[in-house]
């Protein structure tokens, strides 16, 4: 059976943000690359694999029950562009997989940034996956059952709202579907929701997610870094109004974001996502920033998604209590605690070139994280938009 089951086996955010090119930028391109943060070495026939499960891809297509559960459960998204999924197939072309000597992996996705964006998770899940096949990694059903309904039961007795962001770097299939089913049964209303639509339906949870710093990376690259993080939340609004009223700060950097972060976005924008550097620091500037616009910050939340297990969570709620309210994405730490002997992949699918139209040339996107090991681009492109941010 094919790894990627439906066209909605994906994270929320890639619907949304393919939504939003298509309403705004239907003529722009996008080029994304595979990065993989520990330089593994795959083993020899990877890439076949890969390919193969890419060309299956190309055989899915949404299903009425999945329509249907969109138009009732993602209201934001309209009726036009459920329709454009209906017809919409994967194009494997789009696709290109090279392997080196040195066993290192190199993937690109080109093409129509609202249709090639949609390549982004399934991917990461089907290089994660695959890599455990072929070295022979074995989850331990046993040790997953026990150490997933003991967090579930720890996020519930803590008060800790959490939604699952683990699709990227899961394990497998199997593993995100049986930490799903435990979390809803066991977390119970500690469980927000879940960042994977497919798995939403499949067990009647809230589809939860946020914007992803491609976003910001496009604006930047086709506006100037300057104004990146105020274009990129304008058409945000632009396209949905108030809905999905989480933004990213650390596309490049979160120093820079509170510079552009105006009232009116305070107010318009109910949530900010940290994803990068020090989250007590964070919870600080974040606070200092609403106070000088006027805004109180307890009406505001921080969402918290960065390498996350339950203590580190718990601390960061402790910090967070009384002065704002928190929540957060918790994903690696569910869906590959496996026992399998090897460590989660630590990969990343990004952003790595743009243009508005395919007669343009490409521009180069990159992306300043508050840790700088995150950052990604072209290293004259990186130090371009540094020296244009002031930054070190």
């Amino acid at each position: 059976m094919a790894i990627i089951r439906s066209i909605l086996d994906t994270d929320l955010y890639k619907l949304t943000t393919s939504y939003a090119y298509f309403h705004l930028f239907p003529h722009a391109m996008g080029n994304f690359r595979f990065i993989d943060r520990q330089n593994l070495s795959y083993p020899k026939g990877f890439d076949k694999l890969l390919q193969d499960e890419i060309e299956a891809m190309s055989h899915l297509a949404l299903k009425e029950s999945e329509a249907s559960f969109i138009s009732s459960q993602m209201p934001y998204i309209p009726p036009t562009y459920i329709d454009f999924l209906r017809g919409f197939r994967f194009n494997p072309q789009e696709i290109s997989i090279q392997l080196s000597s040195e066993g290192h992996l190199s993937i690109e996705a080109t093409g129509p940034l609202y249709r090639v964006t949609l390549w982004e998770t399934p991917i990461l899940a089907l290089v994660s996956e695959l890599y455990y096949k072929a070295v022979g990694a074995v989850y331990d059903p046993i040790y997953l059952a026990k150490v997933t309904e003991e967090k579930a039961v720890a996020l519930l007795e803590h008060g800790l709202s959490v939604s699952l962001f683990g699709m990227r770097r899961r394990f497998s299939y199997e593993v995100e579907d049986f930490v799903t089913k435990c979390l809803k049964e066991k977390a119970k209303t500690a469980l927000y929701g879940t960042s994977n639509v497919h798995f939403a339906q499949k067990y009647h949870l809230k589809v939860s997610g946020t914007h992803p710093h491609e976003w910001i990376q496009f604006h930047g690259a086709m506006y100037g870094y300057k104004m990146a993080n105020y274009m990129s939340m304008e058409d945000w609004i632009a396209v949905y109004d108030g809905d999905l009223g989480t933004v990213l700060t650390d596309t490049y950097t979160t120093d820079v974001f509170l510079r552009n972060f105006s009232k009116k976005h305070a107010h318009l924008y109910s949530s900010l996502r940290h994803d990068s550097g020090d989250p007590f620091m964070y919870i600080d500037k974040v606070i200092q920033r609403y106070k000088e616009l006027r805004v109180d910050p307890k009406t505001k939340f921080i969402i918290f998604s960065d390498s996350l297990d339950v203590n580190k969570a718990l601390e960061i709620k402790q910090a967070c209590e009384g002065k704002i309210a928190c929540s957060f994405g918790i994903g690696t730490h569910l869906t590959n605690d496996t026992n399998s002997g090897y460590p989660p992949c630590n990969i990343v699918m990004k952003l790595w070139r743009c243009k508005m139209t395919p007669k343009e040339n490409w521009t180069n996107c990159v992306k300043l994280s508050d840790d700088v090991g995150k950052n990604t681009g072209d290293l004259e492109e990186i130090r371009l938009a540094k020296e244009t941010l002031a930054l070190a």
